[in-house]
């Protein structure tokens, strides 16, 4: 260690195991050229935000899980009104979105209109590798929690508008 002019010690100049002359470059590995450090990255294209910061998005997700037998119905049950969840119950044992033969179905575009303030009306394109569905669903925002809850689920072909 070395001396300070307070005779306190200060760490040595050159960091042991390291060749003299060659400076502590901190957390860029060996090797690397570049000057972005950790956690900073190029932007590679315009902003967008994400999907599960889209209430409609993250519904779509859950209705599709649901829908497709990946998920129980009772996983929607905080997140669903009286109607929405009684659809849930008829659809859900006949997963109509179900998965074919290695191919998983996925959401692959989900819109919104926004009738009033707290209502969402949304409407999901589902890929299913050569089938496409269409989901519709309606979102209200609670008054007090300001949750947003699934108030309608209708399927493209009809089955969760029957009674």
């Amino acid at each position: 260690m070395e001396r300070t002019a307070g005779g306190a010690s200060a760490p040595p100049s050159r960091t042991p195991g390291r060749p003299p002359g060659r400076a502590v470059a901190g957390t860029r590995p060996g090797g690397r050229r570049d000057r972005r450090g950790p956690g900073r990255s190029t932007p590679s294209g315009p902003a967008r935000p994400q999907r599960q910061d889209k209430p409609h998005y993250w519904f779509a997700e859950r209705l599709l899980a649901v829908l497709s037998g990946q998920r129980p119905v009772h996983w929607m049950l905080g997140h669903t009104m009286g109607v929405a969840y009684e659809q849930l119950v008829r659809l859900a044992p006949g997963a109509p979105l179900r998965p074919g033969e290695r191919v998983m179905p996925v959401v692959r575009h989900c819109g919104e209109f926004r009738p009033g303030p707290g209502v969402i009306e949304a409407f999901a394109r589902i890929n299913a590798g050569e089938r496409v569905h269409a989901m519709a669903f309606r979102l209200e925002q609670g008054p007090d929690d300001r949750r947003w809850r699934c108030s309608a689920v209708e399927l493209g072909d009809d089955r969760a508008a029957a009674p």
